[in-house]
């Protein structure tokens, strides 16, 4: 006997003839439509690459169907969603800035859709952000993490993982060359006549940091220039300012911050205490963000390809999610330059050598 309960969808009974509903399909689409599948999934995942008039009728065809291009109902049968997630340690330094545009330009060109996570500079919260978006991710570009090394692997292991401005063995990464851009800055002192260089460090839990200090004493070692630390500092401003707090007595020669935020920070902070940059001591900064060459005096910075960064980032991450084989043999390595502006000058007792 027949039920008269009502039908549970809109649009009449299924093509078997029963009364179970049947989700439209890339397929029923492409057939309305008149184009192939492949088309149908271009119009959705990169518009551009779709003529805007073939474009035009595929919406209406999915729109008529009922049909959504949703990337988690995709994943069912594939185990894909075209999103990868990109985590970073604070969301308002601008540092990541150029890498985000170069990640999502590196993304969006492969269909995939980009997800951002803010770690806040907190490994607790990096790693709940991460928790939540495991599960709908295809892969992970984790840049400039405060979690540990044991951590990061555990994560890796999940997903699909590129460690970005950190070196992990066994988990793909990509750095700048900090050893590179240390010895161009105390070669710059150098010859600006300084023998000795302060370095003001930022987060103890950045790899980064870690990894300039130690240049920074290998380096010094090798052209005899003595070297000094303080810190830790918030890698902001604000943490600039209280470094320059603690490098007032005695004023050092030079100083190498660990970012350009704690660059700009020293300066300001030296300058509101009658102290001129770099006419009593010279600062130099890392990563050349875009404020750096804003500032009075102009602050000269290493600098790396952070755009490049990001799309390099992104692209090793879809060749690992798409099979292939993690490269060997440690980190890939961008190059540094120096950025010479205004913030460096002539050492105030320069001892030349005869």
């Amino acid at each position: 006997m027949k039920s008269d309960s009502p039908r549970t969808r809109a649009d009449g009974p299924g093509d078997d003839g029963t009364d179970a509903p049947k989700s439209a399909t890339i397929y029923d689409v492409a057939r309305k439509a008149g184009v192939a599948a492949s088309t149908v999934s271009r119009a959705f995942a990169r518009p551009g690459r779709v003529n805007a008039v073939t474009a035009e009728r595929i919406r209406g065809a999915a729109e008529s169907l009922g049909y959504r291009a949703n990337p988690l109902a995709r994943a069912l049968p594939t185990g894909r969603t075209s999103i990868i997630a990109f985590t970073i340690s604070d969301v308002a330094n601008p540092f990541y800035a150029e890498i985000i545009r170069g990640a999502q330009a590196a993304a969006a060109e492969a269909g995939f859709t980009m997800v951002l996570a803010d770690g806040q500079e907190s490994e607790v919260l990096e790693r709940e952000a991460l928790e939540r978006v495991i599960p709908i991710v295809d892969g992970i570009v984790l840049a400039t993490s405060r979690m540990s090394d044991a951590a990061i692997k555990v994560t890796a292991r999940q997903k699909p993982m590129v460690v970005l401005n950190r070196s992990i063995p066994e988990v793909p990464s990509l750095t700048t060359d900090n050893q590179s851009g240390v010895r161009q800055v105390v070669e710059y002192l150098l010859g600006l006549g300084h023998r000795s260089v302060t370095y003001v460090a930022g987060p103890e839990a950045s790899w980064a940091d870690g990894a300039r200090w130690r240049a920074l004493l290998e380096v010094g070692a090798k052209l005899k220039v003595s070297t000094r630390r303080i810190g830790p500092f918030a890698p902001t401003v604000h943490g600039g300012r209280e470094a320059a707090t603690h490098l007032m007595s005695p004023l050092p020669s030079a100083v190498l911050a660990y970012n350009d935020q704690v660059a700009i920070g020293v300066i300001n902070q030296l300058a509101e205490a009658g102290i001129v940059v770099p006419t009593a001591v010279s600062v130099i900064g890392f990563d050349d963000i875009f404020a750096s060459s804003l500032i009075t005096p102009a602050l000269t910075t290493v600098a790396a390809p952070l755009q490049q960064m990001g799309v390099i980032a992104v692209r090793n991450l879809l060749a690992v999610i798409n099979g292939a084989q993690p490269r060997a043999g440690g980190a890939l390595v961008v190059p540094t330059h120096l950025i010479e502006r205004g913030s460096a000058g002539p050492a105030r007792h320069r001892k030349d050598k005869e």
